[in-house]
């Protein structure tokens, strides 16, 4: 198995259970890690055969961007079931985080896996 990774995808969206977030835009943080195998892609050189981090991105921003809940949980699930309907891959690792959301945090967050991680024979 490998794995396709974004980092610190930035995204503002409306997101919170109180009623000032509901007001305001704020910034979720997300990493994402997707099973893959990238042999057909790195032998033929050919996009076509990879998980396009770009559209990947580009896809969760938007659908971020104009999904508004109150749990980042919620949030965190829509975002897995679209990555993996959508880009077809078997198994996704998503963390979300909330920066400064907690005074005295960073940041607080969910992490989660959805899918079946294939196993290293199946990568073969």
């Amino acid at each position: 198995m490998d794995l396709v990774f974004i980092r610190d995808l930035r995204v503002d969206t409306i997101v919170g259970v109180y009623d000032w977030e509901r007001q305001i835009k704020q910034t979720l943080v997300f990493d994402i890690d997707v099973a893959t195998d990238i042999q057909r892609a790195a032998a033929s050189d050919d996009l076509q055969f990879a998980v396009n981090y770009h559209a990947v991105s580009l896809r969760v921003s938007s659908y971020v961007e104009a999904h508004h809940t109150a749990l980042i949980e919620t949030l965190a699930e829509d975002v897995a079931k679209l990555i993996l309907t959508e880009f077809k891959v078997p198994w996704v690792r998503l963390q979300l985080t909330k920066p400064n959301a907690v005074l005295g945090a960073k940041s607080v967050g969910v992490i989660i896996e959805r899918g079946t991680q294939p196993s290293a024979e199946q990568s073969v």
